[in-house]
């Protein structure tokens, strides 16, 4: 499992008081750093890999200003060249957001999805979600 902790804004509060749900992506992005790595060591755009095909965000609780939040994210589902993630974020050990987002290892130049090599796979399996992990 990959942890993030993130502070939240007040430009991201919205005028009902709670974070706003166009933050979230963002947020989730943020908590897949780490992740990035793997597939870009030294973050290079020329050579980014990361693709996004999907996100799905499923809102349980309100967020609020003022208070830390974590991401938590895991490795759902390896195929050959795309993963599933499991997505969590949390605020006072509450479950605030649950979501699933599903990358394509890609190459920009060639315009074509890549198998994800060995090693990077390797690495992946460290971090694979296990039903009832993300419960305190």
């Amino acid at each position: 499992m990959f942890q993030t902790i993130i502070e939240p804004r007040v430009s991201e509060t919205d005028g009902v008081g709670h974070i706003n749900n166009t933050t979230i992506p963002i947020w989730l992005e943020g908590g897949r750093n780490q992740l990035f790595t793997f597939f870009n060591p030294d973050l290079s755009f020329q050579n980014w890999k990361m693709i996004i095909l999907k996100t799905t965000v499923e809102y349980k609780a309100q967020i609020y200003y003022g208070k830390q939040v974590e991401i938590k994210c895991w490795i759902k589902r390896i195929g050959n060249s795309s993963l599933e993630l499991y997505e969590e974020i949390w605020q006072e050990g509450k479950l605030t957001v649950q979501a699933t987002t599903i990358y394509v290892n890609y190459n920009v130049q060639e315009n074509k999805s890549e198998v994800i090599p060995d090693e990077i796979r390797r690495e992946l399996e460290k971090h694979m979600y296990e039903e009832n992990e993300g419960t305190p």
